[in-house]
C-alpha cells in the first residue's frame, strides 16, 4: 500500500482512557449542565456517530470550548492513570524503525499526551497537531501533510472514532479503523475507513513497506 507516514488519533487508539474518561463524566456534565449518562448509556452510545451522541447529550455549540478546556485540564491532573493499550510502544517503535513517519493529531494536549507516552515513545512522534476540535481534526490532517511533505497517497489516518474517518475523507486521505477504542466495530465498518485493523500488530503489518 505504500504509507510512509501515520497519523494516529491519541485516546481511545493508542492510549486506553475509556475508563478514565467514564470516572470523570459525570462530574464534568453536571458542571457544565449536559446529560448524565448510566453504564448502559454509555455502551449504547458506542454505536452512534459523533453528531448523534453530541445530540443525545445536549451540549450547546458554544460550549463545547470550555468543556474541552476543562477535560485537558483534568487529562493532564490524570496523566499517571491513563495507559497506554498493550502493543502501542512496540507499534511505534516498530514504525520508526523502518522508516514510517508517525503523527498525532487529538484534541488532547501535546503536554499530556508526550506523559502518557513517556520521553522515549513520545520522541520517536514527527509531528504533533493537538487541541483539535471535535470536528476540526480534517485541517490539522493537513497541515500535518503540509509540514511532512509526503505525498497524499502515501497517508493513513487511523483512529477509533467516525469523525476520524469523515476528517480523513475531508482532507483527501486514507482512513484506518481501531476496533478497540470508543466506536463499534460494526459503525465503524459502516463508515467504510479505507481500512479496519483488530490489533496493533494488523496496522503493523499494513504498514509494512
Amino acid at each position: 500500500m505504500g504509507y510512509t507516514l501515520a497519523i494516529f488519533d491519541f485516546d481511545g487508539t493508542l492510549a486506553d482512557s475509556a475508563a478514565w474518561m467514564r470516572g470523570v463524566y459525570n462530574q464534568v456534565a453536571g458542571r457544565y449542565g449536559f446529560k448524565r449518562l448510566s453504564d448502559e448509556e454509555f455502551e449504547m452510545l458506542r454505536g452512534r456517530d459523533n453528531r448523534a451522541i453530541v445530540r443525545y447529550l445536549g451540549v450547546p455549540a458554544w460550549k463545547m470550548p470550555f468543556i474541552a478546556n476543562h477535560m485537558r485540564k483534568l487529562a493532564a491532573r490524570d496523566a499517571a492513570r491513563i495507559p497506554l493499550f498493550d502493543g502501542t510502544a512496540g507499534l511505534l517503535r516498530t514504525l520508526h524503525d523502518r522508516g514510517t513517519g508517525i503523527a498525532i493529531v487529538s484534541s488532547n494536549t501535546e503536554e499530556n499526551i508526550r506523559r502518557i507516552l513517556g520521553p522515549e515513545v513520545a520522541r520517536l512522534v514527527g509531528h504533533y497537531e493537538c487541541g483539535a476540535s471535535i470536528f476540526g481534526k480534517a485541517a490539522k490532517f493537513r497541515r500535518v501533510l503540509k509540514r511532512s511533505g509526503v505525498p497524499a497517497a502515501r497517508v493513513i489516518c487511523i483512529g477509533d472514532e467516525t469523525r476520524d474517518i469523515e476528517a480523513a475523507a475531508k482532507a483527501g486521505l486514507a482512513s484506518g479503523a481501531v476496533t478497540w477504542g470508543y466506536a463499534t466495530p460494526e459503525l465503524l465498518r459502516a463508515h467504510r475507513p479505507t481500512l479496519v485493523f483488530e490489533s496493533m500488530e494488523e496496522i503493523a503489518a499494513a504498514l509494512a513497506p
